[in-house]
């Protein structure tokens, strides 16, 4: 088990360039979200066996370019206006890794009419609560926080990290709240038992009411890496969907 934090330190060395940030793809529209464009970065302090990232994940020192904040925000944008969507996302790995390069990117975002949801893993934000208060002094960003499992135990053998930093994404969510930063909980529950379902969710309902009222499922996409993924780890889904049989709900 290793500690995500050190593993961040690691790969911000990797993928951080002072100002400028490393991904693989810039601008792909999707369907996510109703449709929505994303630029998909390099590296993460997690290592999820249902991860749908390879090589971006795992060798980031090889994989992707450079590129400053402005240069995405105005990528995305442009595809963005094509589609006519209006939320935009960097997705991929853990884009809360590079610090100044999130921040002077969402910079860019104010003043204009688009959205930005954050995915993260919450980790950082958890650590740091300052964190959550230089994301507050954006109008255009929304957070999710996707959870990795109901409970200490299951957030340990998803992600291989030491169990006690679950506790870190449940914090990061009472630093967002805190801050007045927009947030939700998204929870990977294709693992799950029903009791630590329901475990979680008083807990959430301890932080906040809302965050009950907004939590979101999530579940495995089982594409071929994420299959091999798990058969090496030994470890079965209770539920999971194939990429051509995702439910609407989940897009």
């Amino acid at each position: 088990m290793f500690d995500p934090l050190k593993l961040a330190e690691t790969m911000e060395k990797i993928v951080v360039k002072d100002r400028l940030r490393k991904y693989y793809r810039v601008a792909r529209a999707g369907r996510w979200y109703g449709g929505s464009v994303a630029a998909d970065c390099v590296g993460c302090c997690l290592r999820c066996v249902f991860c749908w990232s390879g090589l971006p994940r795992d060798r980031p020192e090889d994989v992707g370019k450079f590129y400053a904040p402005e240069y995405v925000f105005r990528s995305l944008v442009r595809v963005a206006r094509k589609r006519r969507y209006r939320l935009l996302r960097i997705s991929g790995n853990e884009p809360t890794i590079g610090r100044r390069h999130l921040l002077e990117f969402l910079e860019c975002l104010e003043g204009s009419d688009f959205i930005f949801i954050l995915e993260t893993n919450g980790i950082l934000i958890g650590h740091d609560k300052s964190y959550a208060r230089d994301l507050s002094k954006f109008s255009r960003v929304h957070v999710r926080v996707s959870l990795k499992g109901t409970c200490p135990e299951e957030f340990s053998r998803l992600t291989g990290a030491k169990p006690e930093f679950f506790e870190y994404q449940l914090k990061a969510l009472q630093n967002l709240l805190d801050y007045g930063v927009s947030c939700h909980p998204a929870v990977m529950l294709s693992f799950s038992s029903k009791e630590n379902r329901i475990k979680l969710m008083k807990r959430l309902q301890e932080i906040d009411p809302v965050l009950v009222e907004e939590f979101e499922e999530e579940y495995v996409f089982l594409y071929p890496h994420v299959v091999e993924r798990l058969k090496r780890a030994g470890i079965k889904p209770l539920i999971a969907y194939t990429p051509d049989n995702i439910p609407a709900e989940l897009v």
